[in-house]
């Protein structure tokens, strides 16, 4: 089958999907009085349904399955593991959204995610010795799960980014395929694919004024799925070059997310206050305070990641 009709489809059909049940879940979350209501903190003036990530995860978990069953031919124990991962922490988000959670709770379930997804794609041993691998890989997908979920503060941030972060994905798997891993790339530009249209099909709804919310369950997905994207384009990259130095480009496409936390940690550590306490001191709230506008902020973000996402490529082509 022509690669092309099939990436068009996957991408077109994954936003079909998202779009068409996204109503339905919002239904479903005002009559089960899954909302979050506003607090001094919070951009959002009345109750909103908090479910989003869950029709998001739906779309991409089907899509994924139809896909990689029907073009791949194959159904293994890598792509069993990524999925598993994937709904172990909406799971986790989505109790977190409904009663709360402790971070340290929370903490161990962004770690069984994460140990189920580095175990079943043979990632312990990626850096070397597995007691350096590990620390290294754990901190990466649990920063990543984190800075997006505290990313996620405005109507449409992280989903429209996300978005723009996966086609980059995507480019980056098609840019690296060869002969010899082309099932690698073929695997990731679909995964990437499936991924985009799946946001794009929410970000209607979750554009200012959002209809509907990602909740914890969705920040936490779309980290996990930029982490675990970001580990297996590396380790292509690396492949495809023969040279470590190339595990670094997914930092580069993913800094964005990377500065926003370190920028958060930093101000709250200096004025005494935990981390994981919440404020409106993310950049995106900077740029809201110049912009004046939750729509021009959210295409402001969409932009700066866009052209992250072209510097990353144009690098990593002119090494290739």
């Amino acid at each position: 089958m022509n690669i092309i009709y099939v990436c068009l489809s996957v991408i077109t059909l994954s936003f079909l999907s998202v779009y068409s049940i996204t109503p339905y879940i919002i239904k479903f979350a005002n009559k089960i009085n899954f909302l979050d209501n506003p607090n001094a903190r919070k951009v959002h003036k009345k109750a909103t349904p908090l479910l989003g990530g869950l029709a998001v995860f739906i779309g991409f978990f089907i899509l994924t399955l139809y896909i990689v069953i029907m073009n791949l031919h194959s159904f293994n124990y890598p792509i069993i593991g990524y999925l598993l991962g994937a709904f172990i922490i909406i799971i986790v988000g989505i109790i977190d959204d409904k009663f709360g959670m402790s971070p340290a709770i929370k903490l161990l379930g962004q770690a069984l995610s994460c140990c189920v997804f580095l175990y079943t794609n043979n990632l312990f041993e990626l850096f070397g010795p597995f007691y350096l691998t590990i620390p290294i890989l754990f901190l990466w997908m649990v920063g990543l799960m984190n800075a997006l979920n505290f990313l996620d503060n405005m109507d449409g941030i992280i989903t429209g980014m996300s978005g723009i972060l996966a086609l980059g994905f995507y480019a980056f798997s098609f840019i690296s395929k060869t002969h010899s891993v082309a099932i690698q790339a073929n695997l990731m530009m679909l995964i990437s694919l499936i991924f985009a249209g799946s946001v794009f099909g929410f970000l209607p709804y979750n554009f200012n004024p959002a209809k509907i919310f990602l909740g914890d369950a969705g920040s936490m997905f779309i980290g996990y799925f930029l982490s675990t994207m970001g580990i297996l384009a590396g380790r292509l990259a690396v492949t495809r070059m023969n040279s470590p130095i190339f595990y670094l480009l997914p930092v580069l496409l993913l800094s964005y997310a990377i500065f926003d936390i370190s920028l958060v940690s930093f101000i709250r550590k200096r004025d005494g206050r935990k981390i994981s306490q919440g404020g409106k001191d993310h950049s995106t709230h900077r740029i809201h305070n110049a912009m004046q506008s939750p729509k021009v902020t959210a295409i402001f973000v969409y932009l700066i990641n866009t052209i992250i996402v072209l510097i990353t490529i144009l690098v990593f082509k002119m090494e290739s």
